[in-house]
């Protein structure tokens, strides 16, 4: 048996021990959960009901971890994954399911994630799918580091923080930004410098590689411009039915009349949902976001709107808005919302909050702050923005009681 590392726990199982699992779910980022002698393994790259070989690298207080070492009896649902990388990559985890049953999990995931974290028991349905499955990331931003001779470019390899997986094509990433993916190696390459990360984001014109390059998209009828280096959904296709999913819910709601789009960005939300209230204010702290969210309003001549630069955890001081007849959409960065922001929410106390985040647990811990408030979760709806991947975005409307 190899030696194992200075710090590795030798309970209660010695450093790369080999088990039979047989898998029994999935944890919302994306391993596979067996049990051996009623203690808990997670292992990448399984599916559900498959029984499998594995080797442990690492024990903690309540669990271990395995590499796969061979699948003895694999599952219906498993898959031949397009990428020849998966499995090394960090990027993707999922390549080796069919789509049906990615989404079934992430479904799962979601459920799972309102029970266990935020102790809420809701009727989850069925995620909207994206029309692409793959080529559809419009956003790759791969990482170098040279060592010696060696240059990887690519991402980071599973369960390593530093090293490097070489990636000279990703399946994920649209056919334009693979098409372009060739000439920014070779920069990097033909480069002195040691590390960094590189940018390819697409618009309508092409590839920007520059983060303060100003890109072009289109989302439903509006043209909208937003900085390549700067958060934007990166899944276009999913993004539009997210739209419309927002705008059938305002229409059938029309004692809301104004809409406060917190955490805005450039202002995709605000203004594709502008024709749907009497105003808006969008609130942002990027100063160039705010700068492009307002050029957005001229651009598509929105005129019952505004951007205002600050941070949103001051965001309700002085809205002119009245709460009973206002609904607040907000899309939270990965790690959530604050409790700052979240106690003054409660206090304006709008009408419906929509509540947009690619993070269900961190989603599932504030919701279960807002609903000790004056509110009640009516409707939730997930969106496969990230095909392939752990990753889930999902949608709560909470309302007013």
């Amino acid at each position: 048996m190899d030696a194992a590392p200075k710090k590795f726990i030798p309970t209660p199982f010695q450093y790369h021990e080999e088990l039979t699992l047989t898998i029994q779910n999935l944890t919302n980022e994306g391993r596979g959960i067996g049990r051996f002698n009623n203690w808990a393994v997670m292992v990448p790259f399984v599916v559900p009901g498959e029984t499998v070989r594995v080797r442990i690298f690492r024990n903690h207080k309540n669990y271990s971890e395995a590499d796969l070492i061979e699948v003895l009896d694999p599952s219906p649902h498993r898959i031949a994954p397009k990428c020849p990388l998966f499995g090394r990559c960090g990027g993707c985890q999922y390549q080796h399911l069919t789509y049906e049953e990615q989404l079934k999990w992430k479904r799962q995931q979601i459920r799972d994630c309102l029970e266990r974290i935020g102790k809420i028991k809701a009727e989850v349905p069925p995620v909207v799918p994206s029309e692409k499955t793959y080529g559809y990331r419009t956003k790759l931003t791969p990482h170098f580091d040279r060592r010696g001779s060696q240059c990887p470019i690519g991402f980071l390899a599973v369960d390593q923080h530093r090293t490097i997986v070489d990636v000279p094509h990703c399946p994920i990433a649209s056919d334009a930004i693979n098409a372009a993916l060739p000439d920014v190696r070779a920069k990097v390459q033909a480069s002195s410098a040691r590390n960094g990360t590189c940018l390819l984001r697409e618009d309508r014109n092409g590839i920007l590689t520059h983060c303060n390059a100003v890109g072009t998209a289109s989302v439903q009828s509006l043209t909208l411009e937003f900085s390549a280096g700067s958060f934007f959904q990166n899944n276009p296709y999913i993004l539009n039915a997210l739209v419309t999913h927002l705008k059938t819910w305002l229409q059938q709601h029309p004692n809301i009349q104004f809409l406060l789009d917190a955490y805005c960005g450039t202002g995709v939300f605000g203004l594709t949902l502008a024709s749907q209230v009497k105003q808006f204010i969008g609130i942002e702290s990027d100063e160039k976001s705010i700068h492009l969210a307002r050029r957005n309003l001229q651009l598509n001549a929105i005129t019952n709107g505004d951007f205002i630069q600050g941070n949103a955890n001051a965001l309700f001081a002085n809205v002119p808005f009245e709460a009973d007849k206002t609904c607040l959409i907000m899309d939270p960065p990965r790690k959530g919302s604050c409790t700052d922001f979240l106690t003054q929410l409660l206090a304006f106390e709008p009408q419906a909050i929509l509540y947009i985040s690619c993070a269900p647990d961190t989603q599932a811990r504030d919701l279960q702050i807002l609903l000790q408030g004056s509110y009640t979760l009516t409707h939730i709806q997930p969106f496969d923005m990230f095909p392939q991947t752990k990753h889930i975005e999902c949608l709560a409307i909470l309302e007013h009681r």
